[in-house]
């Protein structure tokens, strides 16, 4: 295979300042969990991109000082040499890559956590974080003004030790910097603070002492937010004229949107809300100010919009954070015209679900992210299995199963049979991308139908439900059970542990998910409530499904807001304004005491009681597992050995019913362990921690 001719112009090298970067394609910053805590994961996940072919791999943001404290979150830090020497490990595999490694230098302001370090938030002004209410900055004084800009340079002097090409003066995201240049946040008087020309200087002065320290080494980059004053806080005019400022001074521009808090979060829309290429309308202006290289992101995984994107002059890099953890080798495909292989990013957000909310950083569509090191997992590169004679039966193609039959064909197992009762692969995938805005995550489905059609130890067989006596006479070695799990239909849930009285899926006016979405059920009348106790997207998307049919739809939930789950995926605020919108009503804080035909009773608060006058609910409360053949097969050792099963395991929600990347997860490390000593328990992964 070969690429297009048209997306050559994708390959060809661009220069930033001192540096030359080997293609157009830019990790650009993006976090991770891992910072300097754990330098080796750091140095394997930023790695494995280079080897991918990305041009240039970024850290995370990257604490300059200890009052840019981000404690509970994890920042990359360079406060002192041996911060420099752990991310050292970064740069080291990056050059292994013929990769340019860059470090997104960070000062959060009234925005930094400060609880590790307990020192008091800076800010230009005394305005009160609307982050944490009870966090109100000192307003910086000319000392803390230098300090501050000395402490950049400092923090560049250890990148350019570390072996850092790119060194970033961050000031987007309402960070210290934009705190200085917008209105909304600066209140000063003085030099700093009033005009355009004075709200710049904070940062302009940054730019030119780190330029003068490090510049003739190292790339000078830039990352601004500039859009509507309501996301970034920084008018798109006031942003066009810093870039023009500070053009002379800057070798590389990172344009994005938005804020790092609140409504204006949006340099990472979920694919629920956002298409692909979103921000353009704000960051593709960036040319307008100035002639130097400009990265833009926007969830691009199409090369031919890439290309056009470069062609007509808007940008010169294609940057990318979610794309590159879905596929760290995009480039390396696209530049071998391997297209169809591209593990394409679904926008669900699960990577930042993950590196922002102090967890270690996964991906749906990637399960080796973040494991590069701890588990030594390759995206592209499977071992054979030492027990690779055996035949393996798969009951299951939803995600799970799908994905270990994937690692397993791999892995060279001798034949691996992946059986489901449906007429097609996807599982409960299936259903939930008919959901409205969630299409994009068919992906999961396209990328491994290619997968397994390439694989010729592999067949797959629909419309096939099995019998534990039917598993038994297959004729595999080893048995996966992969049969996923249901939403229940009494309301059993966490938050009362019990069925809800009247609760029976059976009867007309209740639905589950799967009712409504599967067998086409709808309440008897036009007036249905929606009872969500898990938060996250499935409880919306019926709501919003159900309105667009022309039903009148009440939210209940027991969370205190709506879809609590998703505001760790950036879901949570457009979800919450789609259904306001829609002209659907929450009721929140309750859980639901009884369903009648007409109705269901509601306790809130100190058993404040209520009846909600509804034609049917839909019951959002938990699933559970279909774990019912599995544990017939396992009950009787005698039959197992008789017809040769020497081992029955289960994977994905057939254990316990999850979020779809962490049964992607479970199909995955099954599949790589399947020759461990005992595959159903997980191998040991690589700690990183202190020696004592």
């Amino acid at each position: 295979m070969s690429r297009e001719p048209r997306h050559d112009i994708l390959f060809e090298p661009v220069r930033i300042g001192p540096k030359t970067l080997r293609n157009r394609f830019y990790q650009v910053p993006h976090c991770t969990g891992f910072g300097v805590e754990k330098p080796w994961t750091q140095a394997a996940f930023r790695g494995m991109k280079a080897e991918g072919g990305w041009a240039a791999v970024c850290t995370e943001y990257c604490s300059i000082t200890q009052e840019s404290d981000e404690t509970p979150y994890v920042s990359a830090r360079l406060w002192d040499d041996e911060d420099a020497r752990a991310l050292s490990l970064m740069t080291d595999k990056a050059h292994e890559h013929g990769a340019l490694a860059g470090v997104q230098l960070w000062h959060g302001g009234v925005y930094a956590e400060g609880r590790e370090s307990r020192l008091v938030q800076l800010a230009p002004s005394q305005i009160a974080s609307d982050l944490e209410s009870v966090v109100v900055p000192k307003a910086m004084d000319k000392d803390d003004i230098r300090r501050a800009q000395q402490d950049w340079v400092a923090a560049a002097r250890r990148a350019r030790s570390a072996g850092f090409d790119i060194v970033y003066v961050y000031g987007s995201h309402t960070y210290l910097p934009t705190q200085f240049l917008s209105p909304v946040y600066n209140r000063r008087t003085d030099e700093y603070g009033g005009s355009f020309e004075n709200r710049a200087r904070f940062w302009l002065e940054a730019i030119e002492l780190v330029k003068a320290e490090v510049g003739d080494e190292m790339a000078i980059a830039v990352r601004i937010a500039a859009d509507t004053l309501d996301l970034s806080s920084v008018p798109i005019e006031d942003g066009l004229e810093f870039i023009r400022a500070a053009d002379h001074l800057v070798d590389l521009w990172d344009v994005v949107i938005g804020s790092m808090w609140g409504p204006g979060r949006l340099d990472s829309g979920p694919s629920r809300f956002f298409d692909q290429g979103y921000q353009l309308e704000w960051s593709g202006r960036a040319r307008e100010a100035t002639d130097k290289p400009i990265v833009v992101v926007g969830r691009f995984t199409d090369p031919d919009r890439m290309a056009d994107l470069v062609r007509g002059g808007t940008v010169d890099l294609i940057g990318a954070a979610r794309p590159s953890i879905s596929d760290p080798f995009l480039p390396v495909k696209i530049e071998e015209g391997r297209y169809d292989e591209v593990r394409e990013c679904i926008g669900c957000n699960a990577c930042y679900s993950r590196s922002i909310w102090g967890s270690h950083l996964g991906c749906t569509q990637n399960a080796t992210a973040g494991e590069e090191h701890r588990r030594g997992w390759h995206p592209e590169r499977y071992e054979p299995a030492s027990n690779r004679d055996r035949s393996v039966l798969i009951v299951g193609a939803g995600p799970a199963g799908m994905e270990c039959a994937t690692v397993l064909g791999k892995r060279d197992m001798e034949l691996v049979h992946m059986v489901d009762a449906d007429d097609d692969i996807g599982g409960c995938m299936r259903w939930v991308t008919r959901m409205p805005g969630l299409g994009s995550w068919g992906h999961v489905i396209d990328y491994r139908r290619v997968q397994l059609d390439r694989l010729d130890n592999v067949s797959v067989g629909l419309s096939s439900p099995l019998t534990a006596q039917q598993v038994l006479d297959y004729g595999a070695q080893i048995v996966i059970v992969a049969a996923g799990s249901h939403w229940v239909g009494d309301g059993l849930s966490g938050v009362t542990r019990r069925p809800i009285p009247g609760a029976d899926a059976s009867l007309p006016h209740v639905l589950t998910p799967e009712q409504v979405m599967l067998e086409g059920k709808r309440p008897p009348g036009r007036r249905v409530a929606v009872v969500d106790y898990e938060g996250y997207f499935t409880g919306t998307a019926l709501a919003e499904l159900l309105r667009s049919e022309g039903y009148e739809v009440a939210f209940v939930t027991s969370h205190e807001a709506v879809a609590p789950i998703a505001d760790q995926t950036l879901e949570g605020l457009p979800v919450r304004r789609r259904l306001h919108q829609l002209g659907i009503k929450a009721h929140r804080g309750v859980v639901v005491d009884r369903v009648c035909e007409g109705g269901i009773d509601l306790v809130g608060e100190f058993d404040a009681r209520s009846t909600l006058e509804v034609d049917g609910v839909v019951l959002v409360t938990q699933r559970v597992s279909d774990d019912a053949l599995y544990r017939e097969l396992v009950a009787d050792p005698g039959a197992l050995q008789r017809e040769g099963v020497e081992a029955v395991y289960r994977i994905g929600d057939c254990v316990a019913p999850r979020l779809i990347a962490d049964a992607i997860f479970d199909g995955h490390r099954l599949g790589r362990e399947i020759d461990s000593p005992d595959p159903s328990q997980a191998l040991p992964y690589l700690r990183e921690r202190p020696l004592v």
